[in-house]
C-alpha cells in the first residue's frame, strides 16, 4: 500500500494501540496476536505496535494493515519523564521497519538522544526507507520544530509525559487526567502537519471531542488494550471505600 492510501485510511478513524509491558500477563506473543485479531474484529484501522516481535507475527496474517511500530525499553525506567525512549535511534528506526511497520513513531522532542543522533537523522532515515515518520510530541514548539524537519505525522503521545510537558500543563491549568485538547487544537490551527490525538482516552465521547477538533486520527490504547489500568480506574473511581 502507498504512503498516500495509507494516510488516506487513518483520516478520521481510530488507531488502536495494542502493547503490553516485559514482565505482565498479557505479554505472551499468543496473547497479544489474540488480543489484535480482537481489535481488528471491532473496526480498528490501524495498529500501534511496540517491537519487532509483535509486528513480524501480525504481518505473519495481515499483510495490509497499516502498523504504526514504536521500540520502547522492556522496562520504563522511573525518571522516564527525562529520557527518550520511544524509538530513540536509527537502529530502531530499522529493526521496527525490517519487522513491517509502515509508519515510524518516535519520541519527536527536542531532547537530547542516547545515541546522539539528532531528530532530523531520525527522520531523513524513515523517509530513506519509504516509510512514514510520525513525531511523538508533549509540546507546541516541538510540534512546529517536527514539522518543520519533514515529519509526516505528529501524534500528543508525550504531552504530560515529559519535564518540559508536565511544567507547561501545570502552568496553564490543565486537567493531567484528560486528553490534551487544547495542544491539538492548537497544533491542527497553526501547524501544516496531520494531528493524531493519544494519551488518556477513555471514553467514546472523548475520541469524539477529537474529531470535531479536527483531528486527524485518533489513538487508543490503555482503555482497550491493558485490563489492568481499567480495572484501576473503576476501583479508583467507582468503587464503594
Amino acid at each position: 500500500m502507498s504512503n498516500t492510501k495509507i494516510l488516506n485510511k487513518l483520516k478520521n478513524q481510530i488507531i488502536v494501540s495494542v502493547q503490553s509491558s516485559f514482565g505482565e500477563p498479557l505479554y505472551d506473543e499468543n496473547v497479544m496476536i489474540a488480543m489484535v485479531k480482537s481489535v481488528m474484529a471491532g473496526g480498528a484501522v490501524a495498529l500501534r505496535l511496540a517491537g519487532a516481535r509483535d509486528i513480524k507475527n501480525v504481518r505473519s496474517f495481515d499483510k495490509e494493515i497499516p502498523i504504526i511500530g514504536i521500540t520502547k525499553p522492556k522496562k520504563i525506567p522511573e525518571n522516564f519523564e527525562e529520557l527518550v525512549y520511544i524509538t530513540p535511534s536509527v537502529a530502531d528506526c530499522d529493526a521496527v521497519i525490517q519487522a513491517g511497520a509502515d509508519i515510524v513513531a518516535f519520541d519527536g522532542t527536542m531532547r537530547e538522544r542516547p545515541s546522539g543522533e539528532k531528530l532530523s537523522e531520525i527522520i531523513d532515515f524513515i523517509h530513506s526507507k519509504g516509510k512514514l515518520a510520525m513525531a511523538d510530541i508533549s509540546t507546541f514548539e516541538e510540534a512546529e520544530n517536527a514539522a518543520n524537519l519533514g515529519c509526516d505525522l505528529i501524534s500528543t503521545t508525550l504531552s504530560g509525559y515529559t519535564k518540559e510537558s508536565i511544567e507547561v500543563n501545570s502552568a496553564l491549568g490543565k486537567n493531567p487526567e484528560e486528553p490534551d485538547y487544547e495542544l491539538l487544537s492548537k497544533i491542527v490551527k497553526n501547524v501544516k502537519c496531520p494531528c493524531i490525538l493519544e494519551g488518556r482516552i477513555w471514553a467514546p465521547e472523548q475520541a469524539a471531542k477529537a474529531f470535531e477538533l479536527e483531528a486527524y486520527a485518533v489513538v487508543i490504547g490503555s482503555a482497550i488494550t491493558r485490563p489492568h489500568e481499567i480495572v484501576k480506574r473503576f476501583i479508583k473511581k467507582g468503587s464503594k471505600h
